[in-house]
């Protein structure tokens, strides 16, 4: 019987596998470290990821990627205002068999994958929205009196063009929610704008090598949910949570002049559970202080909910977050 790794060699297998996906990966992305980096720990950790950027920035092909380097199948869905509920989820036919004999028979729509990129996720109707709600939640799809399970991994990505805003609908603050992060695509430097060029205007494509299976996965998955958190840094991320609400004593000024409502219990959730994560990403089986400050933009962004001022201002979630770390201590008063 083989003796059982020690939590030291559980860690380096992990950053190992990590390190590995990162270089196949990096065969076909230039750049954008920290958004790999975001993706795979929605991903490890079981949730969902909101990319915020402009077209042409390499979304799709960085989903693409990560789904061949993992392994994963991989689905596109290209919302626009027409699309309907059973285009994503699927619909019951009516299906002949060679007999002559008639059945309902369900057809799977493209949610049934590993990986869904949905793409301009904003531009569909709230219907087909929250058709998209139960899959992210309950891992699901519920057709008439049946409820399919999704294979799991399963991990949605949803796009939104913060520039095009004309015939899109905003997504409500309930599925917002259930993003774990959302991450912001910043525009290349002018060192990797050469070397995307050099990539993509040229005869030969990179081709990617699966280097981790489902399996791996679901085992780095529970890796993670074994992180021991100390009672102090659990605290840190609760008090950062109480902080993004104006009607707490903790409320910086920012928040209180800005917010209408401060980030759900889910937040601090998606916090800490990406702060695990990343201590294993740095190689350690202990989360940290600076674990829970490093995740704590990209996991609360999207849940602070500005009033009327802070959109008349136009007050960034980020730089009102900003002023919660700076001011929040890492020990209680």
């Amino acid at each position: 019987m083989a003796k059982p790794k020690s939590p030291e060699a559980l860690v380096d297998d992990f950053r190992a596998d990590i390190d590995r996906v990162r270089a196949e990966v990096g065969k076909m992305i230039v750049g954008q470290e920290d958004i790999l980096d975001g993706v795979l720990i929605c991903l490890i950790a079981g949730g969902h990821a909101l990319l915020e950027g402009v077209p042409g920035l390499g979304k799709t092909m960085l989903v693409r990627s990560v789904a061949e380097a993992m392994h994963l199948e991989f689905s596109r869905v290209q919302f626009t205002p027409d699309l309907m509920p059973s285009d994503i989820l699927g619909t019951t036919v009516i299906a002949e068999d060679d007999d002559g004999h008639k059945e309902f028979e369900f057809r799977p729509g493209p949610v049934f994958a590993n990986i869904v990129l949905a793409d301009e996720v904003n531009r569909a109707t709230p219907k087909t929205q929250s058709a998209l709600l139960e899959v992210m939640q309950e891992h699901s799809v519920t057709v008439g009196k049946t409820t399919h399970k999704l294979e799991q991994p399963y991990f949605v990505l949803a796009t939104q063009n913060p520039l095009e805003m004309e015939g899109t609908y905003p997504l409500p603050e309930a599925q917002l929610d259930r993003f774990l992060f959302k991450l912001h695509v910043g525009f290349p430097s002018r060192d990797e704008l050469h070397s995307i060029l050099d990539r993509t205007t040229g005869n030969e494509r990179p081709s990617l090598e699966p280097v981790l299976d489902r399996a791996r996965i679901l085992e780095m998955r529970s890796l993670a949910r074994d992180v021991p958190v100390a009672r102090h840094v659990q605290d840190y991320a609760i008090r950062v949570l109480e902080a993004t609400h104006p009607d707490r004593d903790s409320a910086t000024d920012l928040v209180r002049r800005f917010v209408r409502f401060g980030a759900s219990p889910r937040g601090a959730q998606s916090c800490l559970m990406a702060a695990k994560i990343q201590a294993l990403f740095d190689g350690r089986f202990a989360v940290g202080v600076d674990d829970v400050r490093a995740s704590a933009k990209p996991a609360l962004r999207h849940r602070v909910i500005l009033n009327f001022e802070g959109e008349a201002e136009g007050a960034s979630t980020d730089s009102i977050l900003e002023e919660i770390l700076e001011q929040t201590r890492e020990t209680a008063k």
